[in-house]
């Protein structure tokens, strides 16, 4: 009789395999070859000086990205997720308040991840609510991918500091795709995340902490809820804390960073204005172009649309299940339907980093006409 009495899963027997699919919604959006190589190196350990020399590259890539010179700037090992309860975890204490801008799901998540610890707003708006309520930290995400709305950072961040308030951003559907200036914008603390205009693999979360928020952050009188995301131990393991050595915390994602480094060396070929102007003509043709096919964009106003993830009012008389369905078993593509606020209401759609082209959008434009044609039969 055997000694263990699970037996072996024949599952794991068969060879994985996995499709190639054009990456066309919300994100993760497709890694190209050179960043998955990249990912393939070899595992070294996670407190070598090889992986700190890399950890290093990757510090001075984000500060770029984030237009920074934040000296507590490094990636969590996670995901966009983990970035916010990252910033929120270390930036609030119990009993202060955390006051959201509610445009999205992301808003909303937000909102919900304050209470754990206990659309579009106009400037006078925020002011009157940061007034009113006098949080310790005003949440906004600059592009919300459920709802396909860039909202407009400038001011905000002085008006923050007028009531004592750090301004945290959420740019993981826009970093790299729209303008963003952390250290002029007054933000205090910004995250984004691996998955998507930088291309690479999720699990990795670039975010970066002004000098503002560190002196409150690293002056607690409590210790923050989650010992993995307490920012003493994580800036000391990124050498942000100009301590002469670094501690063991966590088993970093070693291939993890091989690919955001890469991914991030990529970005600085390109040009961070020039990855911009990109993201903008190619989100611009394609509005265009659904337009002229007789189909609506969710966002009407032209400067308010998030360049990376377009929101296309679902098209009266179909479900967009039937849509997004066919477009993948026939075109091989991935697009999907709303998310949180937009469930039912919108098709999302993501051209980020090297998926952001013009020939990208002819192949969804062919995909999307087609789909329109043959699923005819299943209007409601």
């Amino acid at each position: 009789m055997s000694s263990v009495p699970v037996p072996p899963p024949k599952c794991l027997l068969k060879p994985m395999v996995v499709p190639f699919r054009h990456m066309f919604g919300p994100g993760p959006s497709n890694v190209p070859p050179r960043i998955l190589q990249a990912g393939a190196n070899p595992v070294i350990g996670h407190m070598h000086p090889e992986i700190f020399e890399i950890m290093n590259d990757i510090k001075s890539g984000i500060q770029y990205m984030f237009q920074t010179q934040n000296r507590v700037t490094l990636a969590v090992s996670g995901t966009g997720h983990t970035a916010m309860e990252c910033a929120i975890f270390n930036a609030v204490e119990p009993g202060e308040g955390v006051l959201t801008a509610v445009n999205g799901i992301w808003g909303e998540r937000a909102a919900d991840m304050a209470e754990r610890i206990g659309g579009f707003l106009t400037n006078e708006e925020i002011e009157q609510a940061l007034a009113k309520h006098r949080p310790a930290l005003f949440f906004l995400a600059h592009g919300e991918s459920s709802t396909g709305v860039l909202h407009p950072l400038d001011g905000i961040g002085q008006l923050c500091h007028k009531y004592n308030c750090l301004f945290l951003v959420d740019s993981v559907a826009s970093m790299g795709g729209a303008p963003l200036h952390m250290d002029q914008q007054g933000i205090d603390i910004l995250y984004t995340g691996s998955q998507k205009v930088l291309n690479a693999p999720p699990g990795t979360a670039p975010i970066s902490f002004s000098e503002r928020a560190c002196q409150k952050i690293f002056n607690r009188r409590t210790k923050p809820v989650s010992f993995f995301l307490d920012l003493k131990w994580l800036s000391n393991y990124w050498g942000c804390d100009g301590k002469p050595s670094r501690v063991y915390h966590h088993t970093g994602p070693v291939t993890a960073f091989y690919s955001l480094r890469e991914s991030l060396a990529v970005l600085v070929e390109e040009g961070l204005e020039k990855s911009w102007e990109r993201h903008k003509e190619v989100a611009e043709y394609f509005h265009t172009s659904l337009e002229s096919m007789g189909l609506h964009l969710f966002v009407k106003e032209k400067k308010a649309r998030l360049p990376t993830v377009t929101t296309i009012v679902a098209p009266t008389g179909y479900d967009w299940k039937d849509i997004t369905s066919y477009i993948m078993k026939t075109h091989n593509i991935e697009i999907s339907g709303g998310l949180g606020p937009s469930v039912g209401l919108v098709l999302r759609v993501g051209l980020m980093g090297c998926n952001s082209s013009k020939a990208h959008v002819d192949m969804l434009l062919a995909a999307l006409k087609d789909a329109l044609k043959h699923c005819h039969e299943n209007k409601l």
